[in-house]
């Protein structure tokens, strides 16, 4: 991983020595983020977060550009297990997994039209924040309502390096807005194996992930 940064970097500088013009930026948007793998529940489904960060585009020729990127993303995933007890009291436990990375994704764009693009390149994440929350609800048939909430910190239980690979496209409405979409593929393992898991002979707790952000960005 300390590889693939490293090289990053060198692409980085080298298309920085060799720019036909080089343009900053900055971004935001959308994530629809989940995990997948043996270790997530058959139930899973996709929360909502989003992204922010800056970029410098740099363009070799009218249709080839590097794009380095240093973003803020919240990824995760949700579930929500509802059920009803013989009486008709319903319950609802609805759990999230709330991860937050700095990610640099070095992406290649490629311009087959003036304004139209598209991109593809790796991302090396960097994990600073990792939350279980669990929200109980009970609706009992009496018409009273219960809820309870339960946080728990899990970071040092995954791993705090994340690699993936992203795929997208994009338009430039102008010379400086543009938008954005983009698919990001979890290559590694986000958990790092417990010890006491260890012991039962579970070598890899396997889940990975995969996000898709929707972005708006202003280059200057």
């Amino acid at each position: 991983m300390k590889k693939v940064f490293l090289s990053a970097i060198a692409v980085c500088a080298f298309g920085l020595a060799n720019a036909q013009s080089v343009k900053f930026g900055v971004k935001a948007g959308v994530n629809i983020a989940t995990l997948t793998g043996d270790a997530v529940a058959d139930d899973v489904s996709m929360k909502v977060g989003f992204n922010a960060g800056g970029l410098a585009e740099i363009k070799f020729t009218d249709m080839i550009a590097l794009q380095p990127e240093v973003l803020f993303s919240m990824q995760g995933a949700r579930t929500v297990d509802r059920s009803n007890d013989i009486v008709g009291n319903r319950f609802e436990d609805e759990s999230s997994v709330n991860l937050g990375y700095i990610n640099v994704p070095v992406m290649l764009k490629i311009y087959p039209t003036k304004s139209f693009f598209l991109e593809g390149g790796p991302q090396v994440g960097f994990l600073i924040s990792a939350k279980s929350k669990n929200d109980y609800t009970s609706n009992y048939v009496d018409g009273t309502t219960t809820v309870e909430s339960e946080t728990v910190d899990i970071k040092d239980n995954l791993k705090t390096l994340d690699v993936a690979f992203n795929l997208g496209l994009g338009y430039d409405f102008t010379e400086n807005l543009f938008i954005n979409a983009r698919y990001s593929l979890g290559l590694t393992n986000v958990y790092d194996t417990p010890d006491f898991l260890g012991g039962l002979g579970i070598t890899e707790l396997d889940a990975k992930n995969g996000t898709i952000s929707v972005n708006v960005g202003y280059k200057f």
